[in-house]
């Protein structure tokens, strides 16, 4: 039987790790010298792929990872048996055991979860290590901030947990700059009312990509996490780290399966969708939302054939897609199609194609789907 991974590819994202590690360097470069890095890896690292993308940000030396699951910290425990870890989410109660296993840090929010956690430290002959979120204000995890002076005194009674880090998350800092200033001065305030806290030996952390610029670089901070930056998506303006030329990681292709003619006044797609104002030449593409081209690009996104800008025509289908190639001449069967990434100097960015997709850059990352192959440029090594 063939080898479908020898079969030439419909559709691909490019993922260049080269450029994720130069934006780690222009990130690190651009904070202050005691900050430290925590990569956020979740969701299979937004799309580029876990064990890759861990392989090279521990070449470029992140200090912690940041994952939302088990399984992803086991991923990365496949390639480092001591690398700080850091899981964001909340444990299971059947998962706490796998804590001591995996050697990761757990984020604790309650009262109850300390109960558990010193439990299966006792357990194991072994302490677990914690970092104490504070809720400031997004209600979501995280004790409540005039709370935390309480539990943080349940953390250092336990004589099986080890306190690593405390931390919080900003809900809305591209878009409420008065109520970021209110969550760092309620994080501050609490950590105040921490009898005993010892800062300097914890990880401090309270900003991702998006909420750098209210560390304001003093204070208790040395930590900060950084998701899309790494793979050059600036999410919001106005931050600590908006001026970083990060370079785009990802690149997300397909070809061009069949070029036709159809008359004017031909409707396109299911539902004639889209009806052809003039006789048109249209390429119908490999790829379609089973790929991760989402339906509400329909009638609205672009692509890039030839370096030029062709319009969607009609619904974006299961597998294929129908563009406007009447005014580009000798597109043919197999040329190369850009749905995210440059082609001769044209570009289409991952921001421009959510806001076709009425969503977010996380949201389109992590919806390019398994059949999509990860081919991997510059990989360590070469």
């Amino acid at each position: 039987m063939a080898n479908a991974s020898r079969l030439p590819l419909r559709c691909w994202a490019e993922i260049d790790l080269a450029a994720l590690e130069r934006n780690l360097h222009l990130i690190r470069a651009s904070l202050p010298a005691h900050m430290r890095y925590v990569a956020v890896v979740k969701a299979d690292a937004y799309g580029h792929g876990l064990h890759q993308t861990a392989a090279r940000l521990m070449h470029a030396g992140a200090d912690l990872f940041g994952v939302a699951n088990l399984a992803e910290a086991a991923a990365i425990r496949e390639l480092s048996p001591d690398w700080p870890i850091l899981l964001l989410s909340p444990l299971l109660p059947d998962e706490d055991r796998h804590v001591i296993e995996y050697d990761v840090a757990a984020t604790v929010s309650s009262a109850e979860e300390v109960a558990r956690l010193d439990f299966t430290g006792l357990a194991a002959g072994r302490k677990v290590t914690v970092h104490l979120k504070i809720d400031t204000g997004m209600g979501r995890l995280g004790i409540w901030h005039e709370e935390a002076p309480a539990l943080y005194q349940k953390i250092r009674d336990s004589k099986n947990l080890r306190l690593a880090g405390v931390f919080t998350h900003f809900s809305s800092p591209d878009t409420d700059a008065a109520f970021t200033s209110e969550q760092r001065r309620r994080f501050l305030a609490a950590l105040q009312k921490c009898d005993g806290l010892d800062l300097s030996t914890l990880f401090v952390h309270a900003d991702n990509s998006a909420g750098l610029e209210s560390i304001a670089v003093a204070g208790p901070f040395n930590a900060v996490r950084i998701g899309l930056l790494q793979f050059g998506i600036l999410p919001h303006t106005g931050s600590l780290l908006s001026q970083v030329q990060a370079e785009p990681v990802f690149s997300f292709r397909t070809r061009v399966g069949l070029v036709k003619r159809l008359p004017v006044g031909t409707g396109v797609s299911y539902g004639s969708t889209h009806i052809l104002h003039r006789d048109s030449t249209v390429a119908i593409l490999t790829a379609g939302y089973g790929d991760g081209l989402p339906r509400a690009a329909s009638n609205r996104g672009h692509v890039l054939i030839r370096g030029q800008r062709c319009p969607v025509l009609g619904r974006v289908t299961m597998d294929q897609t129908i563009v406007d190639v009447t005014d580009i001449p000798d597109v043919c069967a197999g040329d190369e199609t850009v749905l995210i990434g440059r082609q001769q100097g044209a570009e289409i960015s991952l921001t421009e194609f959510s806001r076709w997709a009425d969503t977010i850059p996380w949201e389109t990352l992590c919806s390019v789907t398994k059949r999509v192959t990860r081919l991997y440029r510059t990989p360590l090594g070469l």
